[in-house]
């Protein structure tokens, strides 16, 4: 897969939440970390996802923000 985004990180299915119309997927991306993509349900079909599935999270954003917490 060659994509023009640099924001890729890749990762393991670790849970798919399945709504009647959307689903969460939670991708394990190691060190403790876990990001939630929200994707239509017929994407999770079609791309037939289960837990333990080797992913690649693309993050495509045009904005993007960072906080730091104060002490």
């Amino acid at each position: 897969m060659e994509l023009s985004a640099r924001n890729q990180i890749s990762g393991t299915v670790a849970a798919i939440e399945l709504g009647a119309v959307m689903a969460d997927v939670s991708v394990d991306i190691g060190g403790g970390q876990t990001l939630t993509s929200a994707i239509t349900r017929k994407s999770v079909e079609r791309l037939e996802l289960k837990v333990g599935d080797r992913v690649v999270v693309i993050i495509k954003a045009t904005e993007v923000m960072l906080g730091k917490p104060t002490s």
